[in-house]
């Protein structure tokens, strides 16, 4: 399946990094990279994550890399990577587009 990231996703990873390179760069970069290789391999296996609890929806999914959620839907031929965030944050319903 294809991997689509909206834009709010790739900024919230890019900003997360950031943040994380404030301390330790080279923290930055391993976590960036599991975030990137914990979805790609949803390519082979999309419904590997869980439904989020908040939405409730079967093709909203997310997969947890450390401390952060990575909040996906599965579509016919893609999968849309829609927002990454803290595991402490809870997913508001506006935040996952309409289609």
């Amino acid at each position: 399946m294809k991997i689509t990231w909206s834009p709010l996703a790739v900024d919230q990873v890019r900003d997360i990094a950031a943040y994380i390179a404030l301390d330790k760069s080279a923290v930055a970069i391993q976590w960036a990279e599991k975030i990137f290789n914990s979805v790609e391999l949803l390519s082979e296996h999309p419904e590997s994550g869980r439904v989020v609890s908040e939405i409730n929806r079967k093709e909203i999914r997310e997969i947890v890399q450390g401390n952060y959620r990575v909040i996906y839907k599965i579509k016919q031929k893609e999968i849309l990577v829609l927002v990454v965030k803290s595991y402490r944050q809870q997913l508001k319903e506006n935040e996952i587009k309409k289609e």
